[in-house]
């Protein structure tokens, strides 16, 4: 199989790739090098109609299709990305700007297991029946949906594409899925490894394009029933305003203000206090920030506050920002231009509501290929109160706030000021105090001394600003199927 990136890229149509209709391109840019080097078509209605055509003639056998040949084939996609792992973790760090290393390890391995787990979910995949004692008997049908949207962001493309498209093809249905315009490559390259699986023609079909043109287009086909996405809160409202009246389903996994919350008492156990440094600082600037878990609102127990303050600063300075081709470098590019100036604005917007820069808050150039790439430095900032629009909206890139509270209930306050519900990071050893704040933070996920540790069978999503729905286990595979009652009197 051959894994090359054409200059021109192609939509994946009835298992064919093709140019798109309008003959219409997008440029694709290396955000490390500012260097053009490919383009994707600008999809439109005109794709976006042939692309249901073929998921509906496919759906008829599909939906039919045995749960283990279902399997087999997703399984057999997982092998393959396992198979071609340098080869993608490459594309993506050249098209998203990630240090080669992280996709490597995080992205293009969560890719695999997307696919592998929801192989082997559907073979488990069981419904009810209750009993109306010498009545009747209710039993419970879970069928698949039919055609289905999953449009995907640009901070970790081919990890969340999958996580969408692997839960709705293993239940049944046919997929029309479109990639962010920014990062559209591993989608690209999945479409020829799922022709190598042998996945039927129709079943997933990818289409690339813009939000305004080719996402648009998805969200108001009549024949879509259902759309899962993952993006900003600003795009999650525009899909909710176009699908609600038309009564699709929604799934809408939305922006993040995550807030580590630390407590004075990790800090006399130095085991506890050296993991939460590693942490919070992973928890921070993993892949620039740009990622929906990120934290970006540090909270403190004022008793160790100038202590935190120290050492974090000290080891974020010492994060080697460079060549994300580099095993070195712990700090890669911003994903484009655009969010790159939004990022700077981010800056200087704390800047005037009065924040005290601790270090970074500047743009890098990096010598060598990557003169013209957009970087930033991981930037740590105090001095700002909850309210504060810094604190407030979400920045999606290196930049974190310190704040300190003085009461559990302070803490409290301050983590649930912000408008998002994403998730929250508690660090304390004392597994009380822990469970009472876990239940009182206004998230969908919390870590207790960890970050990022996943379960692939757990619910994932958010509360408030942060969306509607959840995904992940058996909460996926429920949103990609209609549920019917049966009742049959005895």
């Amino acid at each position: 199989m051959n894994l090359s990136i054409p200059y021109h890229l192609e939509n994946f149509i009835g298992g064919n790739l093709i140019a798109p209709l309008s003959n219409q391109y997008i440029d694709c840019i290396n955000p490390a090098t500012a260097e053009v080097y490919a383009q994707i078509p600008d999809s439109d209605e005109q794709d976006v109609e042939a692309a249901v055509l073929a998921a509906q003639k496919a759906f008829a056998s599909w939906s039919v299709t045995p749960v283990e040949e279902r399997f087999k084939i997703l399984n057999r996609i997982a092998e393959l990305i396992d198979e071609h792992i340098e080869a993608l973790a490459l594309a993506e760090t050249n098209d998203n700007g990630k240090p080669l290393w992280l996709s490597k390890r995080m992205d293009i391995p969560r890719a695999s297991s997307n696919f592998r787990f929801f192989a082997t979910g559907i073979m488990h995949f069981a419904s009810e029946s209750h009993s109306m004692e010498d009545k009747a008997i209710n039993y419970t049908l879970r069928q698949p949906i039919g055609v289905v949207g999953c449009i995907s962001p640009w901070n970790l493309p081919l990890y969340l594409f999958t996580w969408k498209i692997a839960p709705a093809i293993a239940a049944g249905n046919c997929v029309i899925a479109k990639p962010s315009e920014v990062t559209p490559v591993t989608a690209y390259l999945l479409s020829k490894i799922c022709k190598e699986a042998g996945l039927p023609n129709g079943v997933l079909n990818i289409v690339h394009g813009t939000g305004p043109n080719c996402g648009e287009a998805i969200v108001q086909h009549k024949a879509i029933k259902a759309i899962s996405f993952t993006g900003s809160t600003r795009a999650g409202e525009r899909i909710a305003s176009i699908a609600a009246p038309m009564f699709k389903k929604l799934s809408l996994e939305l922006g993040g203000k995550n807030a580590a919350i630390i407590f004075a008492d990790c800090e006399p156990i130095a085991i506890g206090w050296e993991k939460m440094m590693k942490e919070t600082i992973r928890s921070s600037f993993t892949n620039q920030g740009q990622i929906c878990l990120c934290t970006s609102r540090i909270l403190i127990e004022e008793s160790i506050y100038e202590k935190f303050k120290a050492a974090f600063v000290e080891q974020v300075k010492a994060l080697t920002i460079g060549d994300p081709l580099q095993d070195t470098s712990r700090q890669g590019a911003i994903v484009s231009k655009l969010h790159f100036d939004k990022v700077m604005a981010c800056i200087e917007t704390a800047k005037q509501e009065g924040a005290t820069i601790l270090c970074g808050g500047n743009a890098v150039t990096v010598k060598g290929r990557c003169g013209n790439g957009y970087f930033i430095q991981p930037t740590v900032m105090e001095g700002l109160g909850a309210g504060a629009k810094t604190n407030m909206e979400e920045i999606f890139g290196p930049v974190v706030t310190l704040q300190s509270f003085t009461t559990e209930e302070q803490a409290l306050q301050l983590a649930n000021a912000s408008n998002y519900g994403l998730a929250a990071t508690i660090w304390t050893q004392d597994i009380s105090k822990a469970n009472r704040i876990a239940a009182k933070v206004q998230t969908g996920i919390t870590w207790i001394n960890c970050w990022l540790l996943r379960d692939l069978r757990t619910p994932f999503g958010g509360v408030k600003n942060s969306g509607v729905g959840r995904e992940g286990g058996w909460d996926a595979l429920k949103f990609f199927t209609e549920t019917k009652n049966v009742c049959i009197e005895l």
